[in-house]
């Protein structure tokens, strides 16, 4: 405990007297201050025992006693001390009133105490108690370490816990809650998420303090919390929190600093161990895609559980490709697809811890390949992700050409370790439409299960139905016929020359006369199904503009 007022007071050496302030003694003193000044106000911290002996000052003076006096106060002054027997005998009644206005402790020191005696005992009293402090600190990184490296994380926390009188609590990369030391503070702990993922986007480290307000129901609910991200890397890898009742004293300060310092190493060397298995989560992936399952099974073991036989699907992520670049003299703003890259291997990381289950997440130039059980968590958390980046993005701008930047998703359908390159192939093509579409996700089932029609609006498949179409088109503009009209009317009707002819409300003659002019003008046989499925295309191509 830092020293007090009271402490001075039943020391016995100093003999000092209280005259006013009786019950306000139990205040920390940080300083011991002689200054014989008439308004010492300018020089003041706050926390300080004043030493006078009023030697420029009318102490006998009511009103400029309370003057004096209510500027100690409002400068944070804790005490004053009057030494009598200099320049008064006895503390003059208007200072003692004014002491005792304002709720000043007033201290009266016999002549035969000095003020380097008071000055002293102070010192010493905040030496012994940094000491002490410093003691308690070293005793908690002791116990701390020991916890962390018997118990790992859960056991540190609660150690913590126990040092600082509060409660602590552990989040991921995502924000996520990871464990929470005691049990009850979890629910508390829970509603920092939000605080926590705001931390996250400071370089670390970082820190903040939230404070609350109790409600009885929920111990701890009005606990000041400190925030504090981990990890050395420039995106926080994980954050701790601290909540007590009040603000820290100097040995939790020191038992909170080291916690910090062993969650960090604790994550930095999950780190190391993250990119080894990265690693081999690239080599396992190669060998899938290699069509060798059995090496990929015999090189993961049981790394992956059951992931490699149960039914999985391929996502490929990559950073939306940006508008056409600038010159070398304009700068490129930052492109957020590669910081998205990241967030989405958190989040889809993050959901498969969280449910048990494997994933693999491997970096392939600035592509994101995903292994995850179809139908799990991970997928889910993928899709959702997405959905938000969907629901958040503005229009496209059809006279800026090239998508917008941010993210691009494609999913394939769910497959086994036998066709893993088939599964990456259509996570290609999904991954390709979505580009095209300026879609954030597309999954190929989806598109297996819609229509091809759309994939028509591809400028480069209109080109070639205007092509293919043009002298038909410049046939009819003469108006010697109406050659589109009737191709489209015999395709749809599959060649049938009667109920095309009854369509265009012509005779079947005319029908085949335009029919043979199509093909001399065209040098195509519409007797080819080729010829026909590319003029069906090309007419529905046009007509979806």
């Amino acid at each position: 405990m830092p020293p007090t007022l009271a402490s001075l007071v039943h020391h016995s050496a100093l003999k000092l007297t209280v005259r006013a302030g009786e019950d306000r003694l139990d205040v920390p003193v940080r300083w011991a201050h002689v200054s014989e000044l008439a308004d010492p106000v300018p020089y003041m911290e706050g926390g300080e025992l004043l030493l006078i002996t009023a030697l420029k000052l009318d102490a006998e003076d009511a009103t400029a006693m309370r003057r004096y006096v209510k500027r100690l106060v409002g400068a944070g002054v804790v005490g004053l001390g009057f030494a009598v027997g200099v320049n008064y005998d006895d503390i003059p009644e208007a200072l003692v009133a004014a002491a005792r206005q304002e709720g000043l402790p007033l201290l009266e020191v016999p002549r035969r105490t000095p003020f380097l005696a008071i000055s002293k005992a102070v010192s010493a009293a905040i030496a012994a108690d940094q000491y002490r402090s410093v003691t308690a600190g070293f005793a908690a990184q002791r116990e701390l370490t020991w916890r962390a490296l018997t118990d790992g994380p859960e056991g540190l926390l609660a150690a913590l816990a126990g040092q600082v009188d509060g409660w602590a609590a552990l989040y991921d990369a995502s924000g996520a809650l990871v464990a929470t030391a005691p049990g009850w503070a979890g629910r508390r702990a829970a509603r920092l998420t939000a605080d926590v993922q705001r931390l996250r986007e400071r370089p670390a480290p970082a820190s903040s303090v939230v404070g609350g307000t109790e409600n009885p129901d929920q111990p701890g609910s009005g606990d000041r919390v400190e925030l504090h991200s981990l990890g050395t890397s420039r995106r926080p890898r994980s954050a701790l929190a601290v909540g007590t009742a009040a603000a820290l004293g100097t040995a939790e300060r020191y038992a909170v600093h080291s916690a910090i310092a062993l969650l960090t190493l604790i994550t930095e060397r999950s780190n190391s161990l993250h990119e080894a298995g990265l690693r081999i989560d690239a080599a396992v992936l190669r060998m899938l895609l290699a069509g060798e399952p059995d090496h990929a099974r015999t090189v993961a073991g049981d790394l992956y559980g059951g992931l490699l036989d149960a039914p999985f699907r391929i996502i490929l992520a990559d950073p939306a490709p940006a508008k056409p670049r600038p010159s070398a003299a304009t700068p490129r703003p930052a492109d957020p697809g590669g910081d998205r890259l990241d967030t989405l291997a958190e989040v889809v990381e993050s959901a498969a811890a969280r449910s048990g289950e494997s994933v693999l997440v491997v970096p392939e130039g600035e592509r994101l390949v995903i292994l995850a059980t179809d139908g799990g968590a991970a997928v889910t958390a993928c899709v959702e992700y997405a959905a938000s980046l969907e629901a958040g993005r503005p229009a496209p701008d059809p006279l800026a050409g090239g998508d917008e930047e941010g993210l691009v998703i494609g999913l394939s359908a769910p497959s086994g370790p036998i066709a893993a390159s088939g599964a990456y192939k259509q996570a290609e093509q999904a991954l390709s439409v979505a580009r095209r579409r300026r879609r954030v996700c597309v999954e190929h089932e989806h598109l297996a299960a819609g229509s091809v029609l759309p994939l028509l609006a591809d400028d480069a498949v209109r080109a070639f139905a205007d092509g293919l179409l043009r002298a038909l088109h410049d046939h009819d503009a003469t108006g010697r016929g109406d050659l589109v009209a009737s191709l489209r009317a015999w395709l749809s009707r599959h060649g049938q020359w009667d109920a095309a002819a009854a369509d265009l409300g012509v005779h079947r003659h005319t029908l085949r006369y335009r029919m043979r002019r199509v093909e001399e003008i065209l040098g195509r046989s519409l007797d080819d199904p080729d010829v026909r499925m590319e003029l069906w295309l090309a007419l529905k191509a046009t007509t979806s503009e």
